[in-house]
């Protein structure tokens, strides 16, 4: 199917890569966390075409919280399948994740007085693990704002600082820790946000998960975990029992016996290490595990690395095999 036209230009302009490769020579730093900037990102007809994205929509989502105030607007359909996937290429060698095909573009329009707070937009279930924003601001000034500011806590003071500059990239990995936020602008901003999703976080996976979990009533695990439980409740923190119970569910409604949702309550609550020496026992508790955390808390890498090593000469059995797939695609 032949590239649409985009505003302003062509479609194929977007694409059309041969005479300046996307994204090179990207500066990568480390503090406060992983992250790097590219100048000069895209080429005078690309940026052209992104320019044009905000003049030819009026299907603006307009944020005006306490700390998030500016206009989206979804513009991935306008996007060239052809582009994301040099965009998807080039991500996956600079952030070294894998990343799916998937990519979500978004328009970003901050006006005179609009602020980002600072926040860390860490990968909840199904969310995205990556951004690349691109900034289209010609003729930018300091006293126009509209700074990007990265923290190393939510109440320190800026330790970088990013200027909006016209054609230039920044790209980093979502975490827990990924403290950000934008500066009062004092003329408009226009910005364009691609984002990019890990092979095991996807939308599939969150849909997956929060079926499993649905209706979630800790009345209906057997009796031979109360003794456990109640102990559990009584020293441990709440959030502690309570992805503990989780995890149980998990092992309940996929089919299990009492013996391993006992297993898996233990192990979630870090009252045992889960070693039963049967290798479906193990992978469905540490399955049930990883899912519990996912469903209570966000994607984490570290733990996700670590899953993977410990299943990764596993053989799948069928009755995990869904959640296999979607917790540790190949």
């Amino acid at each position: 199917m032949p590239d649409a036209d985009v505003g302003g230009g062509t479609a194929a302009e977007l694409h059309s890569v041969g005479a300046q490769p996307l994204l090179l020579q990207p500066n990568h730093h480390h503090i406060p966390f992983p992250f790097f900037c590219v100048g000069s990102a895209f080429s005078e007809d690309q940026c052209a075409v992104l320019e044009a994205l905000f003049l030819q929509t009026n299907d603006w989502q307009h944020r005006d919280g306490a700390f998030y105030r500016c206009s989206l607007c979804d513009v991935s359909v306008k996007i060239p399948v052809s582009f994301q996937a040099e965009i998807v290429a080039r991500m996956r060698a600079m952030t070294r994740l894998p990343l799916v095909d998937r990519v979500v573009v978004t328009a970003q329009r901050m006006l005179p007085g609009q602020v980002i707070g600072i926040h860390s937009d860490r990968p909840l279930l199904g969310y995205e693990i990556a951004r690349l924003v691109v900034q289209l601001n010609k003729e930018w000034q300091p006293d126009h704002g509209g700074v990007l500011e990265l923290f190393a806590s939510p109440e320190g003071k800026a330790v970088f600082t990013v200027d909006p500059e016209y054609n230039t990239a920044f790209g980093f990995a979502l975490h827990a820790e990924s403290y950000h936020g934008v500066t009062e602008v004092t003329q408009p901003r226009k910005t364009v946000v691609f984002n990019f999703w890990h092979v095991a976080n996807t939308p599939e996976l969150a849909a997956y998960v929060q079926a499993l979990f649905a209706d979630l009533h800790f009345s209906e695990l057997p009796a031979a975990l109360d003794p456990v439980a109640s102990s559990a409740e009584s020293t441990l923190p709440e959030e502690t029992t309570f992805r503990a119970g989780t995890a149980a569910i998990a092992l309940q409604r996929l089919g299990y016996d009492d013996a391993t949702i006992v297993t898996g309550y233990r192990h979630s609550a870090g009252l045992a290490v889960c070693d039963t020496g049967d290798a479906e026992t193990d992978a469905a508790v540490l399955l049930a595990d990883w899912m519990a955390y996912l469903y209570r808390d966000s994607f984490d890498l570290t733990r996700w690395n670590s899953l993977r090593n410990k299943l990764d000469r596993v053989e799948a059995v069928s009755r995990l095999m869904p959640a296999w797939q979607l917790c540790l695609p190949e």
